[in-house]
Order: C-alpha cells, then structure tokens, then sequence
C-alpha cells in the first residue's frame, strides 16, 4: 500500500469541526472572516498510514484499557535513532497526554512554591504559564537579536541568573520557538555545563525536532553523559504529523531518581493511561510515515522560502529572522514604526489575520509576529498579500 496523502497544495474545509484554529475566532474576539496562521497545526492531512490504523481500529468496536507492547516502543525508539542518533531505553519512557502537561509535573516535582523557575524569553508562552499556576516564579534569561538576524543566548547573564535567583529547573526550548533558532552542540554544551556545576534540572522540550532546515538537531541529553542525570526530554508525533489533538507525547528520563519524582506527580494527578488512539496514531507514524515525513517538511520548506522572498520584496519595514528550525516564522515588524497596539489593529481588523502577536511570548517579544507556515501555498500567498494591502 502507498502513501496516499501527499498534495499539501490541497486545501481542507477546517471550519465547523471544533477546531481552536479556525472555530474558536468568535471566543478570541476575532472577525467572523479572519484568515487563521496562528495556533502550530498544520493544515495538512496527516499520512494515510496513521488515518488506515485509526481506521482499522475503529472498525474493531472496542476501545477499552490500552497500554503499548514492545512494538510501540520500537517503533519511537527507532525514529530518535534514525532521526537524531539517540539510543533510548524502555525504562527511560514515561508517556504524558502533552509537553505542556509534561512540563507541569516537573515544575510540581522539582520546585517548591516560590521558587524561581529559569526560561529564556521570548519564548513560548506556556513556559511562562505552567511556571505562575503552580505557584512559581518565572525567572528569564532574556535571548538577543544579534547583527546576522539571528537569536543568540547570554550566558554570562544565564549563570548569574542561576546563582543569584536558586533555580532548581530550566526550561530549555530547541529548536527554539518562536525565534526558530537550532542551537548548536557548542551553545548547548556552555549551556549544559553550567546546568550541570549549578545542579540545575533540564526540561528540553524538543517537540520540534523534527522541523530542522539549517543545522541539526541536537538532542540536549545525548551530548554528554552527566547531562542525562539531569534532563527531562520532551518528544511527541503531534507537531511532526499533525496529532495534536490526539494528546500524546513521549518524555524521556534517563535519571531513575527524576523519573520517580516525575511519576509521583502524574500518579497525583490521576494520570493513568494515554488515549488509546494517540498511542495508535503514533506507533503508525513512526513505524510508517517517513514518506509523507519528508514530503511534508519538503513542502513546508519551500513555503518558509516563498514567506521570506516575499517579505523582502513586498513587506517595507518587516523583516524576517534567520530561520533554522520549526514551521513557525518570526516577522520583525519594529521597521514600521507602528507600536504593538497599531500593529495588532492592522493585522487583525484590518488585514483580517489572526497570528500570534509578539508580547504574549514575554520580554523582547513587542514588534514581532509568529506566522505558522505549516499550510497549502494558496493560504499562504493569500495571508501574505492581505499584510501587503495594509502595509
């Protein structure tokens, strides 16, 4: 049987399914019209292996209890090998309904409340969210645009920051979103050291590892021995083949003593078992998917490409930060002279889109547009040309 879903120009009727993408505009205050790029899904049917093994499953009539065998995990094993050179064990795995969730429990497991938890800013905004819930302290090594139009870490800043607020856990984020950088084995080791002379925690959340067009990926806990004692490894097939909704995501604790701590949290929780079609959605994506993989990154590719010709000729005082990794563009819109809320009223009411805005990613973030690219051509060009008529 042969891959079936491979034309991303194909545009998909999303209205009226429940989406948050599209369906909950009226919620968001946004215009009945609005053209959405905001949320990372993709607009692209998911590859026909996944849709056939839901579908079998389905036919089946029973969806009680579900836990994985050995095939499940040979089959996420096998991508992290094949994709990132990474040899995971079994014992290392702990299945979660999300990064986000799975970021919570470290922040209940590792921190006490009041602690300061460290991230770097602008950054995705969970980060920030899951850190004040639990009643924590967001602590932020802010990164900096630098000359070449690329991210940069201060590490000099990120070690005092350490040390003079008593963190205990850091929110590391790579490939980077949204500023899209892939963070090179030499920043992460500097990185990784100071983690490791200061007893810091790790939470990587790699989600997007699998989005890499300039460098590569590397997996923050197979650098160096030490640094596995201390990482939690965020992984899921939900950026990657668009599962999102399935809630499903792989962590990896290599550390037997941050694995029970972790665990004990998830048990407080209630968390039991992983819905069962997640766990069928991902065994196939990983064990079947890899042509509708490289199709699709090819596709979206060329769509960051087309988006960053496009903004040079047509977009006066925006620009386009270098970007390295992920579906999610970021647009430097500070040459327009516009403050945040002028900017906001254009896009939104008067180009009729609906992206997300740059402060809500926190310090450093005014000025800026993240703009998920992960759809057919024909949405882009019309979201681009609509910034151009307002501009």
């Amino acid at each position: 049987m042969a891959e079936r879903n491979l034309d991303f120009d194909k545009v998909i009727e999303r209205r009226g399914t429940d989406c948050i993408k599209y369906d909950s505009a009226a919620q968001s205050n946004m215009p009945a019209d609005v053209l959405p790029l905001w949320v990372a899904d993709m607009d692209f049917e998911t590859s026909s292996y996944v849709v056939d093994a839901l579908a079998d499953r389905l036919r089946h009539g029973i969806f009680g209890y579900t836990e994985t065998g050995e095939r499940f995990f040979d089959a996420v094993k096998g991508w992290m090998v094949r994709h990132h050179d990474w040899e995971v064990h079994k014992d290392w795995l702990v299945k979660t309904p999300g990064v986000v969730f799975a970021l919570a429990m470290a922040v209940k497991a590792y921190t006490e409340p009041g602690d300061g938890v460290l991230i770097q800013q602008p950054v995705y905004y969970p980060f920030a969210g899951v850190i004040r819930d639990n009643g924590r302290r967001v602590v932020s090594n802010h990164l900096f645009l630098g000359e070449d139009n690329r991210y940069h870490m201060d590490l000099d800043d990120f070690e005092r920051k350490i040390v003079e607020e008593k963190i205990k856990l850091f929110f590391l984020c790579n490939p980077h979103n949204p500023v899209g950088r892939v963070w090179s084995r030499e920043e992460l080791c500097r990185l990784g050291d100071i983690c490791v002379r200061h007893h810091v925690i790790v939470a990587s959340d790699e989600i997007h590892a699998d989005f890499v067009f300039r460098g590569k990926h590397q997996v923050f806990a197979n650098l160096k021995k030490e640094y596995e004692t201390i990482s939690i490894t965020c992984t899921a097939p939900s950026k990657t083949f668009n599962l999102a909704g399935l809630a499903m995501s792989n962590i990896f604790i290599p550390d037997e003593k941050l694995r029970e701590k972790f665990c004990a949290q998830m048990n407080s929780a209630g968390v039991g078992q992983i819905g069962l079609m997640g766990l069928i959605a991902c065994e196939a994506a990983y064990e079947k998917g890899e042509e509708w993989y490289q199709a699709m990154v090819k596709y979206v590719a060329d769509n960051i490409a087309y988006t960053r010709k496009y903004v040079e000729e047509n977009l006066p005082g925006v620009r386009m930060v270098e970007h390295e990794g992920t579906y999610l563009v970021w647009l430097d819109f500070r040459g327009t002279g516009l403050d945040e809320q002028a900017l906001e009223h254009k896009i939104i009411h008067e180009a009729k889109l609906w992206l997300d805005g740059g402060a809500m990613f926190g310090e450093g973030g005014n000025g800026f547009q993240r703009v998920n690219v992960a759809c057919p051509r024909k949405i882009l060009t019309e979201a681009l040309d609509r910034l151009k008529a307002v501009l």
